[in-house]
């Protein structure tokens, strides 16, 4: 099960939260910032003992104070390497795949690669979308997702792509 919800992605109560950072973990987005400020000092910490990611890379790190148990982090640019629609897709994947490691069964996941400058929430969704619901028919968790977005807009390229599959 796929649903879109408008949301504070701190609050949304599931087994992981995937959420983008850039190479050196650092947030992409001021949504995100104020992401790891609730989560605590322990994400920053966890994260940091990860090292740099590789775009496309994912790792995963306990919640901290987030209502999700776990926090997938997944790079999506690098100070070489601008965000792409490839580099999305890649890392979702690789995303999708620690929480199917972890036998996690519900997962939260902001839009990828948005911002200024980047992507946005229909190209997003775009990439996003086809993704998620091919994990989703696969056997195997999640079972799960909530495409958690900050806005009305976002809420509608997401659900429009969804409608589409």
């Amino acid at each position: 099960m796929i649903e879109v919800r408008i949301a504070d992605p701190a609050t949304v109560a599931v087994g992981a939260l995937l959420r983008p950072v850039a190479a050196d973990g650092s947030a992409v987005t001021p949504a995100m910032r104020r992401l790891e400020l609730v989560a605590g000092a322990e994400l920053a910490e966890q994260l940091a003992r990860v090292g740099e990611l590789p775009v496309g890379a994912a790792a995963i790190t306990p919640g901290g104070a987030l209502a999700a148990e776990f926090v997938v982090h997944i790079s999506v640019r690098s100070r070489d390497e601008p965000v792409t629609p490839a580099g999305v897709r890649m890392g979702l994947i690789n995303g999708l795949r620690r929480v199917r490691e972890w036998a996690i069964d519900s997962v939260a996941v902001v839009p990828l690669g948005t911002g200024a400058g980047n992507l946005d929430a229909e190209e997003a969704a775009e990439v996003m979308v086809p993704v998620l619901v091919e994990h989703v028919e696969q056997d195997g968790p999640p079972s799960r997702i909530v495409i958690v977005v900050e806005t009305e807009y976002e809420r509608e390229a997401f659900e429009r792509r969804l409608e589409r599959r």
